[in-house]
């Protein structure tokens, strides 16, 4: 390709670029009779062949010459909006904005840059469309809940990259990256969990309550559900569905957590994972067919979707199974590393399961890595079917406890033949 064709090309990737966009804008106001709007298809699509024009005269003339037709443009569109005989109707600049960056897009993709020209674009166009979903987000999130989100942005974007990634104290076993990132894994994993029920659950249906709910937190759910049941004895079998759903997303979150630590553990923690969740969700999907209901009201069990305490105490855990687990390996070798497993899964999974992950990166082999996640999942399922029979009563302690107990002991075995 010569360089005419060349440039006639990528004048044609801007062209589209800001036809994509116009298409988008012009559906938008489509309903504006003819010369009440700022733009349509039409001018978004000359808009970005402007931009490409701009950007090849920049190559001869420099920047300046995009920072005058950039301000030439800016100035033209703010006028035609001042003018625009709707202002009384939507004070928004959101058109405004886009044909700026229509524009922006035109001179990226003529300057070489056509893929990121391209998904900027794509991008921009799904932002644009998306306006009343993401209104309506907006109007149902709770001020908890934001700044619930800025706490994760806290300990992701700020605390993150300036901790130092090293090891520390005995068997040099605290690195404060490494642990923190940890920390921002398993709060990412809830904080989608918790929104996930949010906004699609519980009364859109147990079955998106059991599994998101699961992915942010199945004890809570288990509780939740178990004292649900003890008040209303009609939708035991229900309840049941939503807690096993719940407890069989723990197998794939934790062949999740594992492997985006070590990605060599996956073919190995899969099938014992596999095996686990199939027992759980199998049951669940009989006692859903046997329940006396399509749907219960029920609420959602998850309060708050990040806690900086709780994740201070997460990382304080985890720092604590990794000195433990380094220690019991050099003092008893592989015995006293799955009885800290076996210990840690009575109260929690992921720390173990992180803990292991990284271990393994190490001295620990993935055999016992494996073992050793599988017998805390399996003891943290039986503390399960335990909680759901003394909060909720025999009932739902056996229509959750006999399947949670076969999970444990199939997950074990297959760990034990397959690794």
């Amino acid at each position: 390709m010569d360089a005419a064709q060349q440039d006639f090309y990528l004048l044609g990737v801007a062209l589209a670029i800001g036809l994509l966009i116009g298409i988008e804008r012009g559906w938008e106001e489509r309903t504006a009779a003819e010369g009440r709007r700022i733009a349509g298809m039409r001018t978004y699509g000359l808009i970005g062949l402007l931009g490409g024009v701009v950007g090849l005269l920049t190559e001869a003339f420099g920047a300046v010459a995009f920072g005058l037709a950039f301000i030439a443009l800016a100035g033209t569109l703010t006028a035609a909006y001042i003018a625009n005989p709707r202002r009384d109707e939507d004070v928004g600049i959101t058109s405004l904005i886009a044909g700026l960056l229509t524009f922006v897009f035109g001179s990226i993709a003529v300057a070489g840059e056509v893929a990121i020209a391209a998904a900027a674009a794509v991008v921009t166009t799904l932002l644009l469309s998306y306006k009343p979903a993401l209104h309506r987000w907006l109007g149902t999130l709770e001020l908890g809940e934001l700044r619930a989100g800025i706490k994760l942005l806290i300990i992701s974007v700020v605390l993150l990259p300036v901790l130092p990634d090293r090891g520390y104290g005995p068997w040099q076993a605290l690195n404060p990256y490494a642990i923190w990132w940890m920390v921002v894994l398993i709060a990412l994993i809830s904080f989608v969990g918790y929104f996930a029920v949010k906004f699609r659950g519980p009364r859109r249906g147990l079955l998106f309550t059991g599994l998101f709910g699961g992915l942010a937190s199945s004890t809570a759910l288990t509780l939740h559900f178990s004292r649900a049941a003890r008040r209303d004895g009609e939708i035991v079998s229900i309840l049941a569905t939503g807690i096993l759903l719940a407890c069989g997303t723990m197998a794939p979150r934790m062949l999740l957590v594992a492997t985006v630590l070590n990605p060599g553990l996956f073919s190995s923690l899969l099938v014992p994972a596999a095996v686990m969740a199939a027992v759980v969700w199998l049951t669940a999907a009989w006692s859903w067919q046997r329940r006396p209901a399509p749907d219960a009201p029920l609420t959602s069990p998850l309060r708050n979707p990040l806690e900086l305490r709780a994740a201070i105490l997460f990382g304080m855990l985890l720092a604590v199974v990794l000195v433990l687990g380094k220690a019991l390996q050099a003092r008893y070798g592989d015995a006293g590393v799955l009885a800290l497993a076996a210990a840690s899964g009575v109260a929690d999974v992921d720390a173990i399961t992180l803990s292991l992950a990284r271990m393994s990166g190490g001295g620990l082999t993935a055999r016992v890595a494996v073992l050793g996640m599988v017998l805390a999942s399996a003891v943290n399922s039986v503390v399960k079917g335990g909680i759901a029979a003394m909060v909720g009563g025999r009932e739902i302690g056996l229509r959750v406890g006999l399947p949670l107990a076969a999970s444990a002991l199939a997950g074990l075995l297959a760990a034990w033949g397959w690794v």
